[in-house]
């Protein structure tokens, strides 16, 4: 049984969630808080144990961003909101996910599905995974070791696979090879790109610096679940400032 907690300031926002928690067979519903300094308490000093907390962001005398910072080692959370501006820093509190209000509940189902996906141990990466793909000349086909592709670019019809050593371009279409690239280790960053996570080098803005100094851009639409993934290995102080 995974149990939820919900802080709110607005009560009929917490009665939005909790039908939807109660109406969720395997979730249960352990408590809800208007006042995100009662919450605090209660959490922190383990009066409810909450494996997610649903978490507003606009609070007054403490925001639901800043209450995250202080109760993220004793809880998962996801932030609910009716501001679309705060990802950034929701993801910088190691939110897992970020709904914004009205909240359907097709999509309190993926970010509970996306609550309990990280929490389940990471499967051991394959080495040596690898697919082959036609190239350019008639009966020639090159193997790629999917470990080795930086980027994948669309081109129209083809794709264009940017490995460490080589640019490789296919008749696929950016589905096709997205279906057969294991989603632990590679983000759609645009509507023309997918990177391979351990090949970032920074980001700055929309651009997304990679390993072999190549820069793609990064798409609004998919900025939310790619700064999840930065947010997954970002390393921050325990300490409160």
């Amino acid at each position: 049984m995974t149990t939820c907690y919900v802080v709110d300031d607005e009560q009929h926002a917490i009665d939005v969630l909790s039908r939807y928690i109660q109406n969720t067979p395997g979730l249960k519903l352990v408590g809800s808080e208007e006042n995100p300094l009662h919450a605090l308490d209660t959490i922190t000093s383990g009066k409810v144990s909450a494996d997610i907390t649903f978490l507003d962001v606009d609070m007054p005398q403490l925001s639901g961003v800043d209450l995250a910072g202080l109760i993220n080692s004793c809880t998962t959370v996801v932030f609910t909101t009716a501001y679309p501006d705060y990802a950034f820093q929701a993801f910088e509190k190691n939110a897992v996910d970020y709904l914004l209000k009205p909240i359907s509940y097709e999509r309190f189902l993926r970010a509970v599905a996306k609550v309990k996906e990280s929490l389940k141990p990471k499967a051991k990466k394959q080495e040596d995974a690898y697919f082959f793909i036609k190239a350019d000349v008639k009966g020639k086909f090159v193997k790629v070791s999917i470990e080795d592709i930086v980027y994948v670019e669309a081109m129209q019809n083809y794709v264009r696979i940017q490995t460490s050593s080589e640019r490789l371009t296919t008749y696929l279409s950016m589905k096709e090879i997205e279906e057969h690239l294991p989603t632990a280790d590679f983000t759609r960053v645009h509507k023309s790109f997918i990177v391979n996570n351990a090949k970032v080098k920074s980001v700055e803005g929309n651009q997304i610096m990679l390993s072999n100094e190549n820069s793609v851009s990064l798409g609004p639409s998919y900025r939310a679940t790619f700064l999840e993934m930065i947010n997954a290995k970002l390393l921050k102080s325990k300490r409160i400032s």
